[in-house]
Parts: structure tokens; sequence; C-alpha cells
């Protein structure tokens, strides 16, 4: 005679499942158990229990709850089920495949080139195994806009991304170059102190003239940055760089261009649409990552990943930037985390001791170096490639790359 039971949970079932199998059936509520022979009439199904109980403990071997809610039944269990519990779960976790370690891509600095955008976006999908990319978690090191022509349809296509790809998790970060765009744009929050951006001016006022600094429609509280960036320069030639400046010291004619308007004008307020407007907005200017593996040359090492668009300050807590970086405080009229140089070049004293990887853009150079990474090989000009790097193997990208399908 066969006896329909119920239990209160899965792991209940599954203990009873096991009792099946030694000849005891088991009720999985605390306080009311029996016990009843019935091997004969179950002994044809035992294959399908032991396969089926495999599975669950597959499943639940690494969750401690479940660990603990089977050890509140094996109480009330005969010895000899017990034993067949505990032989089932060790060979389920021995026998269980380890999981892959999550793929992680840190993607250098855009600079308005959609078609190298879209390269390396295509580079990426083919160089990565079609699940492992779907559920990557994939982070813009920041510097969106000026120098390519195309930073409309660069913004285009990274705000497509969640819609298109909903299982990955996408990480924005702020650039220096997009600090100063939305800045023009006001999409700022004032200074956490109350003080007016105004204030933020003097510390550079001798440059002002040289670097033309925007004095068009909103300008008076307006941050620094941003009117820099919206500035018209003096001296045409960088000489650093050997070439033309365009428009600004941060070359963000293009920028304008590609919302139809000419460089300086306030009317790209109007201009940029209000769903780039909250992209720039919600842009954050750290972020962290734990559980992040990496290949070293001691194996692959679990890390956390602080990813910022230039770097950590030596000498200052970096408890203190993250602090200050997460509240996107505009106190400071220049920010040093996103746009400092050797300042920020290499990772803080304090973090060398831990297991922490630093991964940045911005400095047109790449870096890879124990666990700081600088991915930045100076896409925003024609001539050079945009860089992701992925992780754990730490295998370069670039748009440039010729990769089968």
């Amino acid at each position: 005679m066969l006896h329909v039971l119920s239990c209160n949970n899965y792991v209940s079932l599954c203990c009873i499942l096991v009792l099946i199998i030694t000849g005891d059936v088991h009720v999985g509520q605390i306080g009311h158990v029996f016990y009843l022979n019935c091997r004969e009439a179950f002994l044809m199904i035992e294959s399908f229990v032991s396969s089926d109980l495999r599975c669950f403990l597959t499943v639940f071997s690494n969750h401690d709850n479940v660990h603990m809610e089977i050890q509140g039944v094996r109480d009330f269990m005969p010895k000899r089920a017990s034993t067949k519990l505990e032989q089932t779960r060790s060979a389920a976790m021995s026998e269980a495949p380890k999981p892959k370690p999550r793929v992680v891509i840190c993607v250098g600095d855009i600079h308005g080139f959609i078609t190298k955008l879209k390269n390396l976006w295509s580079n990426l999908e083919n160089s990565i195994d079609q699940s492992e990319f779907e559920t990557a978690t994939v982070i813009f090191l920041g510097d969106y806009c000026d120098r390519g022509p195309d930073t409309r349809h660069v913004i285009d296509f990274l705000v497509s991304l969640p819609r298109r790809y909903p299982r990955q998790k996408h990480v924005f970060l702020c650039g220096n170059h997009d600090l100063a765009f939305a800045a023009f744009l006001r999409l700022l929050a004032p200074p956490l102190d109350g003080s007016p951006f105004s204030e933020g001016w003097k510390e550079y006022a001798a440059n002002e003239d040289r670097e033309g600094w925007f004095k068009g429609e909103g300008y008076e509280d307006m941050y620094l940055q941003g009117r820099r960036w919206s500035g018209n320069i003096k001296v045409k030639f960088n000489t650093a760089k050997k070439q033309d400046y365009q428009g600004s010291i941060y070359d963000a004619a293009p920028t304008f261009q590609s919302y139809g308007v000419p460089h300086g004008s306030a009317d790209l307020v109007k201009a940029v649409p209000d769903e780039h407007k909250k992209f720039l907005a919600d842009l954050v200017w750290v972020h962290e990552e734990d559980d992040v593996f990496v290949n070293t040359d001691d194996g692959v090492k679990c890390c956390k990943l602080i990813a910022v668009h230039a770097g950590l300050e030596k000498g200052k807590d970096v408890k203190e930037q993250l602090k200050l970086l997460k509240a996107r405080n505009t106190r400071e009229p220049k920010v040093e985390c996103l746009s400092g140089r050797k300042n920020v070049w290499d990772i803080p004293e304090e973090l060398t001791a831990s297991s922490t990887i630093v991964v940045s853009g911005h400095h047109g150079k790449l870096h890879v170096e124990g666990l700081r990474l600088i991915i930045d090989e100076g896409g925003g000009y024609k001539d050079k490639p945009v860089a992701a790097i992925i992780l754990p193997s730490l295998k370069l990208i670039r748009d440039t790359d010729e990769i089968a399908k």
C-alpha cells in the first residue's frame, strides 16, 4: 500500500527519500515523526531517488541554512539513514563542477568614436563564450565624449545596452570630460557645503584668459570645468600632442557639433535629449565590486575591484577618497581621481597589501602591472585603438583586432 506523505519543504522531502531507500519513512515535521517499513514497496525507485537527492544536494550543498535544516531533521533519523544522507551529500559535493569565475569587462576611453565602440563590442562578443558574455559585468571607465565626431551616437549606444543585454550588469563611470559636459548642461549638484560654484574659479583664475572660459548664458553659476570645456582656447596648437585643439582645452567642439550646434553655444542645453542628460547625471565617480577573479603568477586570485576614471591619490586615506567620490562632491574645482596624472598612477600604499584591483582609463597608455590596470591606449585619436580588458584572463581586446565570428 502506498501512502501520500505531506512535508513542509523540499529539504524534508529529500530526507524522506533517503529513508525510503534505507527502509524507513520520515515525515519532515519536527516533533511529529514516525517510521514505516516499506523497503519492498519502494525498492524499484531507489536509483531514481538517489539521483534526485544527489541533484538536490549538488545545487544546495553550499547553503548554510540548508545544512542547518538537514542537521535538524538528522537527529530524528535512524543511523543508517543519516549515514546515507551524509554519503550522498559528500559524493555530490565532490562531483559537482566548480562554478566558473564570472566575467568582468573593463572598457577604456571611447571619446566620441562610435565605429570603434561597435567594433570593440563585436570583438568582445566574439572572444567570450556567449552565455558568459550575456551575463558579464561590463564597466565603462569614462570619457565618452569629445575629440571623436560621434558623441551623440556613442551615448545612444551606451543607453541602449541594458535593454539589449538585460542579463548583463552595466557600470558607467564618469570621466573628466563627461564631468565637464555635465557641468555645462547644469546637471551637477552644488557643493555639499552650500558654497557656489564660482568659489572654485578663484584657484585657477590665472588661466581664464588663455583658456577662454565660457561667458555665455548661464555661466554665472557653472562648475569650473564646464566653463573650461565650452571655452575658446586662444593658443590653438597643442604642443604636447602636436596637433590643434578642437575648440577648447577639452577638444569639445566635436561634441557640440554632434548635437547640431556650434562650439560654445548655449543652445546645446536644449539640443541634448533628456535620455542623454539622465545618462550624464547618473554617471558614478567610483565603483566597487567584490569577488572579482584575476589570473596571477600565483594562480587565480579573488579580489576586490575599485574602478575610477584616473585613479586614487597617493598619500591620502582611501576610505575618505571613496566617501567623497561616492558622494560626488563638487566642492573641489578639479577632481583629482578623475583628472590627475602622476599622483593617481599607482595603487595607494595602503591597498598594496590587500587583494585589491584598481582599474582606470584616462592616461592614454596601457599599463598592466600586478593589480593596477590602466586601460586607455589613446582611443580618442583617429590612429589609436579603443581597448578593453577581460577578467579573470587579463586578455586585452581592441577595436582593431580581427576576430573571427
